[in-house]
């Protein structure tokens, strides 16, 4: 393998998690309002907490869904089969919602987690943070388009794709962090 082939197998593992990238940040712009555990409580704690609303989960999801419709979008006149890795529709369409909604349903089990812990919203949590909406994502994806997820993310050189996609959250979740606590957006930089 040359270093052009790593290198694009590295920007097809970002190209196929946009649509899970983006409903995090895009729920942080769309929220407020219902909190979707209804401020109740269990076990003493609040189920997610007030930072996980219907509106922030129905934007998220959205723009996840959309830009992965733009990509779709962006890739047919170049690649009318495969999409650059999302398949053929409507299987394409029906994976970049599974990864926009398994990111955001990765980020609640990530701050159901935290109540449980009894750390704050907000509160730092390294690698639960960083991991969790990649962590629902994959997981959604493996569970509805095994066959994808193994073609894309496992098999052969593509493990590469995966690997990259686990390196670059970390420092993509951070920057996009701090541009949002710089802007207002969010209360603190993590």
């Amino acid at each position: 393998m040359d270093v052009l082939e790593f290198l694009l197998l590295v920007l097809l593992g970002f190209w196929l998690m946009l649509p899970a990238y983006v409903p995090n940040s895009a729920a942080v712009l769309f929220g407020g309002g219902l909190p979707i555990d209804m401020g109740k409580s269990w076990r003493g704690k609040r189920i997610l907490g007030d930072g996980k609303t219907w509106r922030g989960l129905i934007g998220g999801v959205a723009a996840g869904t959309g830009i992965g419709i733009v990509q779709l979008y962006i890739a047919y006149p170049f690649d009318k089969i495969d999409f650059f890795g999302f398949g053929k529709v409507p299987e394409a369409m029906a994976i970049v919602f599974v990864l926009a909604i398994g990111s955001l349903l990765g980020d609640m089990v990530g701050a159901f987690i935290k109540r449980r812990l009894g750390l704050e919203r907000g509160a730092k949590a390294p690698v639960l943070d960083q991991y969790n909406f990649i962590a629902g994502a994959f997981i959604l994806t493996l569970i509805c388009f095994p066959d994808w997820f193994m073609r894309s993310f496992v098999n052969g050189e593509h493990i590469i794709s995966l690997l990259a996609v686990l390196i670059i959250t970390p420092l993509l979740h951070r920057g996009v962090n701090i541009i949002g606590y710089k802007r207002g957006l969010k209360k603190v930089p993590w």
